[in-house]
């Protein structure tokens, strides 16, 4: 997959609309917790600065649902940007009211203009044609960056696109670099290739397993969705969470899995609790014993290590999905035990977004996984084989390479 490349457009000392994804997550306090997708937007913006570009940043934070929620202004991403550029960012009132409108007339080359909040505006969701045009009318150049919202048909992300030819829109190099990443685990991975599946349930999981197993060599499962897996198989899960109505696609997947030689891995132990709880009596069961009214929140000693021995071969990773609730230190062990070993590996290591990026900061790993994706819910629908609503517009027609 071939995308509109940043740096063939003639950017020189024009006015450029970069759509990032600065939808952070905030303390109590109204603090950034985490700036890593303000931080992974920094090079998009700099080279447009270097080129003496007028740059107007546009930004979702939350879900104010096409309110205004003052908890959701983007102030405290402004004054983080002015750290990180080392130059002043202007904030404009609203987002395609008359003082975002005036501010992106008024910008001169060199200066940065963040938009307010992109979902205080009702029509951003529903990909609304008005909004994007108001949009598309601020600058001369559309760049996407935002690889996080770009499995969204938003207004800002798909609709925007639509008023730009291929000579003025293009992706951001964040955006580049996931979609080569994902582009280059799904169709040409070193081997062996082993994916790390976790989460909760196996319906959110369950295109993108059917989707890796023909790719990968070994598949190692854990956390909530694991329980399903383990039902259909006749053991004694307890309470723990499962799907029954997924019970024959679980199923599916492991004969599937035979058919294919890949070698399918599920929890042999786990850690058992009598309630969902942090204070919660807990002890080491095996997968066929988790008493009744028990339910599994992680996997055990023995599934650790034998995930460690079985991933001791491998030259890729890919890890999406937690192993445990690993949100509570006491069923948090098998997570960092497996995260670390994943950071200590020699292979080319992948994490997908969301929950297990947060895992390998808290465990402290972060620094040394190869590539950790920005977006959760895209990266999971690369790994289902779609294409994203705000990738398409941005993809090199073979006919145009062609030309």
């Amino acid at each position: 997959m071939e995308l509109l490349h940043l740096k063939k457009l003639d950017l020189a000392n024009k006015k450029v609309l970069i759509r990032c994804d600065f939808n952070v997550p905030m303390d109590e306090f109204g603090n950034i917790a985490d700036d890593r997708r303000i931080r992974s937007a920094i090079a998009t913006i700099n080279y447009c600065l270097d080129l003496d570009c007028a740059v107007i940043l546009a930004s979702h934070l939350g879900r104010p649902k096409g309110q205004i929620v003052e908890k959701y202004r983007l102030a405290p991403v402004a004054r983080r940007l002015q750290q990180l550029l080392k130059r002043h960012v202007t904030l404009a009132k609203d987002v395609v009211g008359e003082d975002a409108m005036q501010k992106a007339k008024d910008l001169c080359r060199h200066e940065v203009l963040l938009l307010e909040n992109l979902r205080f505006e009702p029509g951003e969701t529903k990909d609304d044609e008005e909004l994007s045009k108001k949009l598309a009318s601020m600058a001369e150049f559309y760049v996407n960056d935002a690889f996080g919202v770009s499995h969204r048909a938003h207004a800002s992300v798909h609709g925007i696109t639509k008023f730009f030819d291929n000579e003025h829109k293009a992706a951001g190099f964040l955006l580049e670099r996931e979609i080569q990443y994902f582009s280059k685990l799904m169709n040409n991975p070193v081997r062996p290739f082993a994916a790390i599946i976790g989460g909760s349930k196996v319906s959110g999981k369950l295109e993108a397993l059917v989707n890796l197993l023909p790719r990968v060599d070994k598949v190692f499962i854990g956390g909530g969705m694991a329980f399903t897996f383990l039902k259909q198989m006749g053991y004694e899960i307890g309470a723990s969470l499962v799907e029954d109505d997924l019970l024959d696609e679980a199923q599916n997947i492991m004969d599937e899995a035979k058919r294919l030689g890949v070698k399918f891995y599920l929890p042999v132990d786990v850690i058992a609790a009598e309630k969902f709880s942090e204070d919660a009596v807990s002890k080491i069961v095996t997968s066929q014993e988790i008493p009744q009214k028990w339910m599994g929140l992680d996997i055990g000693p023995a599934t650790v290590r034998l995930y460690r021995e079985a991933l001791n071969d491998v030259q890729t990773v890919l890890w999406n999905g937690p192993m445990g609730v690993y949100e509570m230190e006491k069923f948090a062990r098998g997570s960092s035990k497996i995260a670390h070993f994943v950071a200590d590996t020699y292979a080319t290591t992948v994490v997908g977004g969301g929950d297990t990026a947060d895992l390998v900061k808290r465990v402290g790993v972060d620094e040394d996984i190869s590539f950790i994706s920005t977006g959760g819910g895209a990266s999971l629908e690369l790994l289902e084989g779609k294409v994203l609503p705000g990738v398409e517009p941005l993809m090199v027609k073979i006919t145009e390479k062609e030309d």
